[in-house]
């Protein structure tokens, strides 16, 4: 995930984003931002995981979002922390963009609702 900030400059954050047949690509915005959030699985991931539970509490460790969200305009998908570090680097998520946790974390201090998100294939 790169930043783009003045002056031609960008900040780089290593991410892993959706395994095959999740993948998108398009432009959206950043329309909320959360710390600890809680978790409410999409259907496709309650359809694979029909153990899981239907709401998993912010700062839990079983949580995947990690220690922030960021959610994106126009459907499920969210950029936000991760409670498996080892993802981080593959093809691995439903659409989301995960990053490490202090790496969501600086992003989220840079950014606020409206900025503008494009994700490339």
């Amino acid at each position: 995930l790169y930043l783009v900030l003045e002056q031609g400059q960008a900040v780089r954050y290593p991410v892993g984003v959706g395994k095959p047949g999740k993948q998108w690509a398009g432009a959206t915005k950043i329309d909320g931002k959360y710390r600890q959030p809680a978790w409410a699985p999409p259907a496709d991931v309650k359809r694979d995981n029909p153990n899981i539970p239907d709401v998993i509490a912010g700062g839990s460790p079983a949580n995947p979002m990690g220690v922030a969200a960021m959610t994106l305009a126009g459907g499920e998908y969210a950029i936000h922390g991760t409670n498996r570090p080892n993802s981080i680097g593959g093809y691995v998520s439903y659409g989301c963009v995960r990053m490490y946790n202090e790496d969501i974390t600086d992003l989220y201090s840079r950014v606020s609702v409206g900025t503008t998100v494009v994700v490339t294939r």
